[in-house]
């Protein structure tokens, strides 16, 4: 039986269904995106004279609170639900040239205009970012059914989740993915990537003759086993926690802190969790019975710049480095630019100047103070005192209450809680030289607002060329009770000494005096004695029980004593030194507002509940899983440094104004990985990373693709990017088999060209070091802020005067020229070049056909050999003309006037400056 359809009346009915369902609003306009469509055009067209730095006329667009507020004009500029009644609209569609927005420049579109009208008529409602919400949980695209129940992905190509998004988003961009690459070039590739190093000779055979099918996973597992992944990942994270050797500024001092990179180095290699690994940085003083390594992990926030120099105010630098503490804990740990609401509210993003205070209040409670000393400091004793410490310190656990014999501890460990010298005032015949008080002949000052409560004992480290000054302290006035008076002897060097003072109660002003009557006319007025710190303590505690006498001796033998490291940690302040945080006016520090406590910004997840409001507390809640930006900004991280770009490019910013992410689920998918199945393992989050088919993709590119996505921002092909500084060093090094793996330590000076430091207040030198020091990991190469290792500069290393959530990579002549011509690459090239000719035997083409698989584990092409045999042969004739050059192409030391051993170092240091060697393909 046929049915025959009237053709005519089938398009009247479709016609009429449509009508239907579009008058009752089944189908319509689709509902406008804040996020995607109002903010990007309020960002570009209105929030620079409508935002969180200016609000011309009385008008935000910055929060929907402001944006709903009556205007200067005396009405709202929006009123939900009626654009025709809205002055929005009108100003933006005004004929008037005086009254139409945005004002003296290029008029909205039609379709903006519309939009917004659309906008407002649908309520005016505001959306969150994409970046302040909660990570949840993402579902995992699935090869999807077509036609007739065809699948049309392909689950050839995919290997693990990653690999859905991935090839997701290659669909919607009509790309294709490359096959994996291979096994040479991805052994390359994953060891630069894990340890930083070019694999050994040993794990490459191993790897290279394995067929199982499990074989490129037992390379990982080996690679992320290695001690040298701990290294590797600690070189990306000195550029975040701003490491160097020395304090910056004019003077540039050394600072002793290179304990805190081998913490950094051990806790990556124990995959110290996440979580954990932030809480430790950023509070580990505050954890119940902090040890030692959660003092020294503190020292994060210590790689602040300490300016040194004479005449500058300890304050206003105190106060500089919270705040560098405030925008690298932002802009590292959560990639968010919040540097700027320091003087205003976010011009972009929903942070209001008020809150930058109260975070900075977590920061602004601690003991450091940018002395010279860099106190608090942890005192690591040397190996002969430590038994004097720990019977010290079973002693007081054993005999002392535990707050006393915590006390007494902190006294000997860091000399703390110490009041600084720089606190005192009205000077009479003395002065501050630089931060320290210095006496004169009859001399007067007052140290003022000193809590004496329960103390009797006064410790105090001093400096003194004279004998017999007698110092006297009296109470609250210089006529006041003399509570302490004692002889001062000449000292060498700055010596810590105490003496008994009497008791009293609460808080007064100590008023010092100092005379010396053996000094004649000619040395009254210098300086004779120099004070560095104050601290007020209790007796002893335990008089007349067993073991006291030898307790009290160790007690102040080591609060004397030298020890052998001093680190500078982070430590809070005692109650009675507590220090309030106000608002800056403008962000001037010499200009306070009112007091703030410490909080969180409302615009993301509150405060965990019971956590304290210090910055243990503020641990907890960037570690909550609540916490919207923590994991995201970790992922983000881990993904550029294995795939050459993040998923959102600007590390630095995850708000409205940075380059939104290429594969948002997938981000996200990775964060709560990260979270919760995981637990906040680093190596886990990489394992998943280098296993998926994504990251061993083939590098190279077809025309068609290059010219569909230059960037690689989709992921057709696997990463191609330069090596980092530290890899393009350690690379070589490895390469000419002068590798040290010696791990820990003093930071090394290895080569460097004479006259680079030049420290006039100091004298300080770069002294090359001797033996594998020279030859050491590029980590361990000691930092001077001013004057950063040359090479590595050339190769985008930073002067670390602050944090840097990402490196950008240049590619410029003066990196050829480095690797060129720079001694410590000279002397890397040569010794590279003796193991090409042992293993090439006595035939160049040999020498240099293993030196290429050497390093790329792979043959060397015909093309390729017979370029590097042409500059062989042009060179070695050349040096069989000029004995001298010879000479020094082969090194001077040694006399060597070979004319085919210099041609071959000269092969081996342009091999190492080969594109394809120092890139990672």
């Amino acid at each position: 039986m046929k049915i025959k359809l009237n053709k005519k009346l089938l398009v009247v009915t479709g016609v009429l269904i449509v009508a239907l369902v579009v008058s009752t609003g089944l189908i319509g306009h689709k509902k406008v995106d804040y996020n995607t469509e109002v903010k990007p055009l309020l960002n570009k067209k209105c929030i620079s004279c409508h935002g969180g730095v200016k609000k011309e006329a009385g008008f935000s667009v910055l929060f929907r609170n402001e944006a709903l507020d009556t205007t200067d004009g005396g009405k709202p500029a929006i009123i939900p639900g009626s654009p025709e009644k809205s002055e929005m609209i009108r100003r933006l569609t005004s004929s008037d040239p005086e009254e139409r927005m945005p004002y003296k420049h290029e008029p909205l579109s039609r379709q903006e205009i519309d939009m917004l009208k659309q906008w407002i008529k649908e309520g005016a409602q505001w959306g969150d970012h994409w970046a302040y919400v909660a990570v949840k949980p993402v579902e995992v695209p699935r090869a999807t059914a077509g036609f007739w129940g065809f699948l049309s992905g392909s689950n050839d190509w995919v290997k693990n989740d990653v690999d859905r998004f991935v090839f997701e988003k290659l669909k919607e961009e009509k790309l294709e993915p490359s096959p994996v690459a291979d096994k040479a070039t991805l052994l390359r590739r994953v060891s630069l990537d894990i340890t930083g190093l070019p694999a050994s000779p040993e794990l490459a055979e191993n790897f290279l003759k394995d067929e199982s099918a499990d074989a490129y996973e037992k390379l990982v597992d080996t690679l992320l086993a290695s001690p040298q992944y701990g290294e590797r990942w600690t070189a990306m994270w000195m550029d975040i926690a701003r490491y160097a050797d020395s304090k910056g500024y004019e003077k540039d001092a050394y600072r002793s802190i290179w304990r805190y990179r081998d913490w950094l180095i051990n806790a990556f290699n124990a995959d110290k969790p996440y979580d954990r690994f932030l809480t430790e940085q950023i509070a580990g003083d505050l954890l119940p019975g902090a040890t030692d390594e959660e003092y020294i992990a503190t020292a994060f926030n210590r790689n602040t710049m300490n300016n040194d120099e004479g005449g500058t105010d300890n304050e206003e630098f105190r106060t500089a480095a919270i705040i560098d503490r405030v925008n690298t804990t932002w802009e590292t740990l959560m990639s968010t630019t919040f540097a700027c609401v320091q003087c205003h509210s976010h011009p972009y993003d929903p942070f209001k100047m008020e809150e930058y205070y109260k975070f900075m209040a977590f920061f602004n409670n601690t003991r450091d103070e940018d002395m010279p000393g860099e106190y608090p400091v942890l005192r690591e004793f040397k190996e002969s005192d430590q038994p004097k410490f720990d019977s010290l310190q079973n002693w007081l656990a054993a005999n002392a209450s535990a707050e006393k014999a915590k006390e007494f501890i902190k006294q000997v460990k860091y000399w703390q809680p110490a009041v600084y010298s720089y606190h005192a005032d009205k000077f009479v015949n003395c002065e501050l030289a630089e931060v320290y008080l210095a006496f004169r002949k009859n001399s007067q000052c007052r140290l003022p607002a000193v809590d004496l409560t329960g103390k009797t004992q006064l410790i105090y480290n001093y400096r003194s060329g004279v004998q017999n000054g007698k110092w006297t302290i009296h109470l609250d006035s210089i006529n006041g009770p003399v509570i302490a008076s004692t002889v001062m002897a000449a000292s060498k060097g700055w010596e810590v000494q105490q003496t008994a003072i009497l008791p009293s109660e609460g808080v007064h002003d100590l008023y010092f005096s100092y005379s010396n009557p053996g000094v004649d006319a000619k040395e009254a007025n210098n300086n004779l004695v120099m004070l560095d710190w104050f601290l007020f303590s209790s007796d002893f505690p335990g008089k007349g029980l067993a073991g006291y006498d030898s307790a009290y001796v160790y007690y102040n033998y080591l609060l004397k004593t030298s020890p052998s490291v001093k680190t500078p940690v982070m430590m809070e302040n005692p109650q009675n030194m507590f220090r309030p945080t106000h608002i800056f006016e403008r962000g001037n520090w010499m200009a306070k507002t009112h007091e703030v406590q410490p909080d969180v910004p409302h615009s993301l997840n509150a405060m965990p509940e019971g956590a304290p409001r210090n910055r243990l507390g503020l641990a907890m809640w960037m570690t909550d899983k609540k916490n919207p930006l923590t994991s995201r900004t970790m992922v983000n991280r881990i993904w550029e440094q294995l795939m050459g770009q993040g998923i959102a490019e600007t590390l630095e910013d995850l708000g409205t104004q940075g380059i939104a992410p290429t594969h948002k689920e997938l981000l996200d998918w990775l964060s709560w990985q990260f979270m919760n199945d995981y637990k906040w393992s680093v190596k886990k989050l990489i394992k998943t990373i280098v296993m998926s088919a994504t990251y061993q993709q083939d590098s190279k590119v077809s025309k068609e693709t290059l010219e569909k996505d230059p960037f690689n921002k989709y992921y057709a092909r696997g990463p191609r990017v330069r090596l980092s500084a530290e890899q393009v060093r350690d690379q070589a090094l490895a390469v000419s088999g002068l590798l040290s793996h010696k791990m820990f330590g003093h930071s090394v000076m290895p080569y460097q060209p004479r006259g680079i430091w030049l420290s006039p207040y100091d004298g300080a030198t770069w002294n090359k070091s001797v033996g594998e020091d020279q030859y050491r990991r590029a980590i361990y190469t000691y930092w001077k802020r001013t004057s950063p290792y040359p090479s590595m500069v050339s190769f985008d290393g930073v002067a670390r005067e602050v944090c840097l959530a990402r490196r950008i990579r240049t590619n410029t002549p003066l990196q050829a020229l480095t690797t060129l011509n720079d001694q410590a690459f000279i002397e890397m090239a040569r010794h590279y070049a003796e193991r090409m000719h042992k293993a090439g035997g006595g035939d160049p083409r040999q020498q240099i056909s293993r030196g290429y698989e050497m390093v790329m584990y792979r043959p060397i092409s015909n093309e390729k050999l017979e370029a590097l045999m042409k500059l062989y042969n042009n060179a070695l004739q050349e040096f069989t003309k000029d004995k001298d050059k010879a000479c020094e192409m082969n090194g001077d030391d040694m006399r060597e006037t070979s004319a085919d051993k210099a041609a071959l170092v000269l092969v081996a240091n342009a091999m190492l400056n080969l594109d394809e060697v120092i890139t990672k393909n």
